[in-house]
């Protein structure tokens, strides 16, 4: 199915007024951690500030994704003795440089990111994407200190088989015209039947009204033919954002470039129609498992097989009208 297919497969939308569909692809092995899109999404979206608390897990102080917080961008520190599968974990498989050899730091980049080559004693070398400025991106491993850390900015994944969408009672969720899904907080009644129907645990309600928020791949600015405030600030290019085909193909394609590069364990999260919410428009690519990065490993929409559950329990209940008929009928004989 094409994105035009996917967006006018959406009630209220045809070939006529569907545009192609939108998405992010988040490359994890640049992010940096800064947390611009978290700014840059409360700025645009008028996101109440969440409490600056730290919650004892690395430098992360908002936990997750909430009602206040649309992005959330994750710090996982790992100890290399603690990976056990170095090449299904994402740890540098690739061949050592010897003492002496040329090592070109920007191996794993892109453009923006080669660094010069230069030598250097193996020992030294921390297998992390080196920038123009010299900042080191954690991507790898350092042999004399054996940790890494994983970063990851986390959003709502605008499922093509959306739950949340499928349970909600006034249309207050709906999906736009660029196969996103949207809230309209005008409309919410806060039942909040729609949080536990995410996989993915997005949507939360907001104490003080009740009602429920989420990421709206900033509707107001595709219309306008602007890219998300996140994609737009961020500074390493981590959050990409453009048509789902372009987006799934940009995964692809760096994907094997990080795998080529010795990053074995490197995988594609959210990407195809085979998985259980039939893909979404947020991919990402991760150097761990997704459950290192709190993501479910496999989710599925909980409203997916209503289908083939209401036929049974239709067959069940006249399979029990007949089997009372016939006793009654039975009994009167």
């Amino acid at each position: 199915m094409t994105s035009i297919q996917q967006s006018a497969a959406a009630p209220g939308y045809d070939t006529q007024t569907a545009q192609p569909r939108m998405g992010f692809f988040t490359d994890t092995t640049v992010c940096i951690g800064c947390k611009a899109c978290e700014v840059a999404c409360k700025e645009w979206n008028a996101i109440p500030a969440t409490p600056m608390t730290m919650t004892g897990d690395s430098y992360d102080n908002t936990g997750g994704l909430g009602a206040d917080t649309w992005r959330h961008v994750a710090f996982i520190e790992q100890r290399i003795p603690e990976i056990t599968a170095a090449g299904r974990s994402g740890v540098f498989v690739g061949e050592e440089p010897r003492p002496g050899d040329e090592v070109d730091l920007g191996l794993i980049g892109g453009e923006g990111f080669a660094g010069e080559p230069d030598t250097a004693d193996p020992d030294s070398i921390d297998f992390t994407r080196m920038g123009e400025d010299g900042l080191a991106v954690p991507i790898g491993r350092s042999t004399d200190t054996e940790f890494r850390w994983l970063m990851s900015s986390d959003v709502c994944k605008h499922c093509t088989t959306a739950a949340c969408l499928d349970v909600c009672p006034t249309g207050s969720l709906f999906k736009t015209e660029f196969a996103t899904v949207v809230v309209q907080e005008d409309i919410c009644n806060g039942c909040g039947y729609c949080v536990p129907a995410c996989p993915y645990g997005v949507l939360d309600r907001r104490e003080d009204d009740g009602r429920v928020w989420k990421c709206t791949l900033c509707y107001d600015r595709l219309r306008d033919g602007e890219e998300p405030a996140c994609a737009k600030a961020c500074p390493t290019d981590s959050i990409n954002f453009g048509t789902h085909e372009d987006m799934a193909e940009m995964a692809r394609n760096r994907l094997d470039e990080v795998v080529a590069a010795g990053y074995g364990g490197a995988q594609l999260y959210g990407d195809g129609p085979s998985n259980g919410v039939d893909g979404a428009g947020s991919v990402f690519l991760l150097l761990d498992d997704p459950e290192v990065y709190g993501l479910p490993p496999d989710p599925i929409a909980s409203t997916k097989h209503l289908g083939s559950m209401w036929r049974a329990a239709l067959t069940a209940a006249a399979t029990l009208a007949v089997g009372v008929a016939a006793a009654v009928l039975g009994g009167r004989e």
